[in-house]
């Protein structure tokens, strides 16, 4: 089989090569599955390095994957024929190539309504949103809330969001407004409605508001803030949050770059890496079914052109996921 391959943790120049064939093992839940398209991540090229995996493995990038179960374990869920999608594990090679391996706890069944490449655009975007709002700020109290009571914790918080037009951020802000929060998100000014069209009250061009004189204003303090991006802007996100409110980074630790000179106190602050979890995919999917949220693709590349697309995502302006399709050549 085709397959993009890292030659080394510290290595941004990838390779297309030829494969074998992954083998799975039922008994641990593993699935061979035939991809149909996948998605890269912003810095993971970065992550071997930075973040070795528990055990040496083949560098295969692209977390997110759509494609259809050849097979798996007699019992599973998720039997030959169905379509499936999901972010995969982090401790497994990842998923450009045309087999890769799901577990039953990662996989859920594509949502009818989408492409391959519509389903791969959603995956670690939409759970790593989740995660946020419905675990880690704490809104609800401590450990995972349920729906209604997400929903009752979050009406009228006023949540900011940074880089609210990449693949992240445009999550955020559709189910933080699916939950009732006021959300406003920072993008640049050719995004500004597209952020409004997710559902933001208010949109703020980086490149021409002063965060901080923008939080000198009235009633414009936040409860949370919800950083995608990392360094300067979560710097600059800082001077936004109340007393007694959360920065939570999908980054970097926050207290990395506090501004010298703020002096806010009680804020918690929050650094995660998300985790694949099936029952949150499902819930995602339930929402992407009732037409209450959605995924954007910025540009569908084939395998073969991934130089091009790496470093599409590298400029750091994709509007939405890159995906790679796969579907002709299987």
């Amino acid at each position: 089989m085709r397959g993009i391959i890292q030659p080394n943790p510290k290595s941004k120049d990838l390779i297309l090569t030829s494969l074998p064939l992954p083998t799975i093992n039922p008994s641990l839940g593993e699935h061979l599955i035939r991809v149909k398209a996948c998605a890269p991540c912003a810095g993971e090229l970065l992550w071997p390095n930075n973040f070795p995996p528990p055990t040496p493995r083949e560098l295969i990038p692209c977390p997110d994957v759509a494609g259809t179960i050849i097979s798996g374990p007699e019992d599973s869920p998720f039997q030959p024929g169905d379509e499936v999608y999901a972010r995969t594990n982090y401790n497994r090679p990842s998923n450009a190539r045309d087999f890769t391996i799901g577990v039953t706890d990662e996989l859920a069944h594509k949502p009818k309504s989408l492409s391959w490449i519509e389903a791969a655009a959603i995956p670690v975007s939409a759970e790593t949103a989740w995660q946020i709002l419905f675990i880690h700020a704490g809104i609800a109290g401590d450990g995972e809330a349920d729906f209604a009571t997400a929903q009752e914790a979050w009406k009228g918080k006023r949540v900011l969001v940074t880089a609210a037009s990449g693949g992240v951020g445009m999550w955020v802000v559709q189910l933080a407004t699916l939950l009732g929060a006021e959300v406003i998100g920072t993008c640049g000014a050719a995004n500004v409605t597209l952020v409004q069209s997710l559902g933001a009250k208010e949109v703020l061009d980086y490149r021409r508001t002063s965060l901080r004189e923008w939080a000198e204003q009235p009633g414009k303090k936040v409860d949370v803030v919800i950083d995608c991006i990392g360094r300067q802007s979560l710097e600059d996100a800082w001077w936004t949050i109340r007393d007694g409110g959360a920065v939570l980074s999908i980054f970097q630790p926050p207290k990395q770059v506090c501004p010298e000179g703020y002096k806010g106190t009680g804020v918690k602050d929050v650094f995660f890496v998300m985790e694949p979890v099936r029952r949150h995919l499902e819930e995602i999917t339930k929402l992407v079914e009732l037409g209450k949220c959605h995924g954007m693709v910025d540009s569908v590349w084939p395998l073969e052109q991934y130089q091009e697309a790496f470093k599409r995502l590298d400029e750091g302006h994709a509007r939405g996921k890159i995906i790679f399709d796969l579907s002709l050549n299987n």
